[in-house]
């Protein structure tokens, strides 16, 4: 595996860095503002970032995560405020089996620009050539218009429908649609 400093993508309004002791105030902020659109598929994410403490130790546990290979979390950040704007994972992974699942959430002020599909292409090169891996999974639900259109448009596609596969809080079990890129 590579050195989690060795893997920094920069584009022109954004750039994508693995986690880092520095994001904890930054997250903080993220989930806060973004908390209304993190609480159905993000809950854990935004539970574990409402106040400064609560992120300085969920970032402090997803770099040990980082350096163990257990999960990859990468920033995407302006590159103009320095402000995160989304978060992107690499997580399940199985090794023996050579699979993952991404998954990512970008702020409501930065959607439709083509940041998130640029993310996610980036990323899931980096996971097959980097990580060799050789199965990555999305798994979106299908009302999720952006997040659907996100998968096909990076190469991902449709699977099956998984039953149940999702329970936001204060809800009934969701079905959940698997999409698949092959290295």
């Amino acid at each position: 595996m590579e050195n989690e400093n060795s893997f920094i993508a920069h584009f022109e309004k954004f750039s994508i860095e693995p986690i880092h002791e520095k994001y904890a105030w930054r997250i903080c902020d993220f989930t806060t503002v973004n908390a209304k659109r993190l609480q159905r598929y993000f809950p854990k994410t935004l539970a574990q970032n409402l106040t400064p403490t609560l992120s300085q130790i969920f970032v402090e546990r997803k770099v040990r995560e980082y350096h163990k290979n257990e999960e990859f979390l990468f920033i995407l950040k302006d590159n103009q405020n320095r402000t995160v704007i989304g978060l992107v994972y690499v997580k399940e992974l199985e090794w023996k089996k050579k699979q993952a699942e991404i998954a990512y959430c970008i702020g409501y002020q930065y959607e439709g620009k083509g940041i998130t599909t640029t993310a996610i292409e980036t990323i899931s090169q980096y996971a097959i050539r980097h990580l060799r891996l050789e199965t990555l999974q999305i798994v979106v639900h299908k009302t999720n218009k952006g997040s659907v259109r996100i998968a096909e448009k990076c190469g991902y596609t449709w699977q099956k429908t998984l039953p149940n596969e999702h329970t936001p809080p204060n809800e009934a079990p969701l079905d959940m649609e698997l999409y698949e890129l092959y290295a």
